[in-house]
């Protein structure tokens, strides 16, 4: 249930809602609007119906929500759109989110060359895999702490606030002393304790859909996060498995306008690892800004052919900047401006 509150509503009248609402057992999750504040109830919607709250003190009107997945949904937002703001650059709403760099971090000279050329490239935010989840436990597996270390002296170098993925939960204060972003892969998807400790940490979240998942998975995942208090959660497809054989994954670029539809957190689009090669991530690209996406992911290294981890997708840096351009006139045509600090 959300309990729309009135334009000018005391903080006073705010938190009674707020008591009434958890004194049967519902949780009150309070989202304050330029002219609006708005408290979703989630819980048993009988209970909250039989509060009386129509006509209390600071109350406009309650509006039942359908979905299961209660905060995720665009009726908690009234069809508004949220806007997220990391380290000064905004998400969602008419900012675009360009997110590049290494899809792992190998060493520093790697590190900071990449970095550097993505920033000047114009990108928004920086990312780079300290720990990597690999399908064989002989693959590389991440520098750890090491690989935090060097995404902090390239944050510092360049300004980028940084992307960065967390696979277990004894790694988490590690992974908060660096990341302003913090990513949740595909396999991680439906790790709940996971998806709930980090809601709690407050963190920016970049929540990648499972390889077997639905849209609405995706968006019941993400409520383990805002239920706990953290508002700033991303969305990303990734890439699916299906029964075709002619490329890595099936990147879902239809998830986005139904993602779009459903949901008032931002989209992203990873389309790098979907194609698994270098030469069909810019279209792959320039179809998801096209398609609506509020912002896309993309591995860049300065020397691919040596990369360790998906050396085949990877994209120059030295050609970064032209797809960056191509990027920014697409953005421009569908009314979004690349996000910048």
């Amino acid at each position: 249930m959300m309990i729309v509150m009135k334009e000018g509503a005391t903080e006073d009248e705010v938190a009674r809602v707020v008591e009434r609402v958890e004194e049967i057992g519902c949780s009150a999750h309070v989202s304050k609007g330029e002219i609006l504040t708005l408290i979703g109830a989630i819980g048993n919607r009988e209970k909250v119906a039989d509060l009386g709250l129509e006509g209390a003190p600071g109350v406009d009107h309650l509006v039942p929500i359908a979905k299961p997945y209660k905060l995720a949904s665009r009726e908690f937002r009234k069809g508004e759109d949220s806007v997220l703001e990391i380290d000064g650059r905004e998400v969602g709403g008419t900012k675009f989110a360009l997110i590049a760099g290494p899809c792992t971090v190998e060493n520093r000279d790697q590190m900071l060359a990449s970095a550097e050329a993505v920033a000047t490239a114009g990108a928004t935010m920086l990312r780079g895999g300290a720990y990597k989840p690999r399908t064989s436990p002989y693959s590389f597996q991440g520098l750890g702490r090491e690989g935090l270390r060097l995404l902090a002296e390239s944050k510092q170098q360049t300004g980028l606030p940084i992307v960065t993925e967390l696979l277990d939960l004894r790694d988490l204060d590690d992974v908060l002393g660096v990341a302003d972003v913090i990513q949740i892969g595909a396999r991680n998807m439906q790790n709940y304790s996971l998806l709930s400790e980090v809601g709690k940490s407050g963190r920016p979240v970049l929540l990648k859909r499972g390889l077997s998942a639905t849209v609405e998975e995706l968006l019941m995942a993400s409520e383990y996060i805002l239920k706990e208090g953290n508002e700033d959660v991303m969305l990303c497809e990734r890439g699916i498995r299906t029964y075709e054989t002619a490329y890595r994954f099936t990147l879902d670029l239809m998830a986005v306008p139904a993602l779009k539809e459903q949901t008032h957190l931002p989209v992203i689009v990873d389309p790098s690892h979907a194609p698994g090669r270098r030469d069909w991530v810019e279209s792959m690209s320039l179809a998801a800004v096209a398609a609506g996406a509020d912002g896309i992911i993309i591995e860049v290294h300065n020397e691919p052919e040596k990369a360790i981890c998906d050396a085949a997708q990877q994209v120059p840096t030295s050609e970064f900047g032209e797809l960056t351009a191509k990027i920014k006139a697409i953005a421009g045509i569908v009314g979004k401006t690349i996000s910048r600090g």
